[in-house]
């Protein structure tokens, strides 16, 4: 594969980091979209909130990689974080968008996140890449975002990746969780029987690099191919991390504190295929449940 010209908007936060230095690895140039003063000319200035973006920075990149937006889980969902979720997300999207729209050639190739949350809660149903969009906020949230995206110019491959909850050694969807599991106090959300579609961060950032030189377009569910549910998530954690998973959280203790949060990021089901990378032939790292919980265990 040539060397390619990659810019990344959000390129600060866990998957952001890990993608950009897997990029680099392989031999691509990776320029960081930022709103800061830039400290390196691998960075150029943006304000996304204010739809702020020379075209320029984008003249002569093979790609754009869109991994913008606030935190799901981090803070309540108050009204105002919720709207801060949907901005952040749709109008660092229609930024980068309108810049490409303004070149006479823009990047050929548009990867845009969004979430496995698309599909909302959906119980045992086995979930590809053509199943509809589900109800609540978080599904509304992954439409507007990927709508966004589709506003990309004709002739730019737009790709929309449904990543699902992304297992890394810090930080992150579990980064709460672990510290909690090594110490034996950890245990499933509710019930445990809910599934949630997971991934190695290595995984996202190679399959993010897979999707870069692929055909492909349109959304992609980004998870393993063994699906889970939290009993299992937790159980294989916890083994591998040589501590019992004892403490259950009862599903209305989670509603009491965390209100509609714990109601579509832990309770929610959804068991995704990621139906069109398999057949598309990417080769995860971490495959399987054990593989991952050695991985997140393994130090260093």
């Amino acid at each position: 594969m040539d060397p390619m010209r990659i810019v990344i908007a959000g390129a600060s936060g866990l998957i952001g980091t890990h993608m950009s230095a897997t990029f680099r690895s392989a031999g691509h140039e990776v320029v960081s979209l930022v709103r800061r003063e830039p400290a390196s000319a691998a960075e150029l200035r943006w304000d996304p909130a204010a739809g702020d973006l020379d075209p320029m920075a984008l003249t002569g990149a093979d790609a754009v990689v869109n991994l913008s937006g606030a935190g799901i889980g981090d803070r309540p969902w108050t009204r105002r974080r919720v709207e801060e979720l949907f901005s952040s997300r749709v109008d660092s999207t229609r930024t980068l968008t309108r810049a490409m729209q303004q070149l006479d050639s823009p990047p050929p190739v548009f990867i845009s996140q969004s979430g496995s949350g698309y599909y909302g809660d959906a119980g045992n149903t086995v979930l590809r890449e053509n199943a509809p969009q589900g109800a609540g906020t978080l599904a509304r949230i992954c439409g507007e975002w990927e709508a966004a995206a589709a506003t990309a110019p004709p002739g730019v491959r737009v790709v929309v990746a449904r990543t699902g909850v992304v297992l890394s050694r810090s930080g992150g969807a579990l980064g709460r969780l672990l510290p909690l599991i090594r110490l034996g106090v950890g245990g499933p959300f509710g019930n445990g029987r809910q599934y949630w579609p997971w991934v190695t961060l290595p995984d996202v950032s190679a399959a993010f690099l897979f999707l870069l030189e692929s055909p492909l377009s349109g959304p992609v569910n980004l998870c393993a191919p063994e699906d889970a549910d939290v009993n299992a998530l937790v159980g294989a954690l916890a083994q591998a991390l040589h501590r019992p998973a004892v403490l259950r959280v009862p599903a209305p203790v989670l509603r009491l504190v965390m209100r509609d949060l714990a109601e579509e990021l832990l309770l929610a089901s959804q068991r995704l295929e990621p139906a069109r990378l398999s057949s598309a032939g990417f080769t995860w790292q971490h495959p399987t449940l054990a593989q991952a919980a050695e991985w997140v265990a393994a130090k260093g």
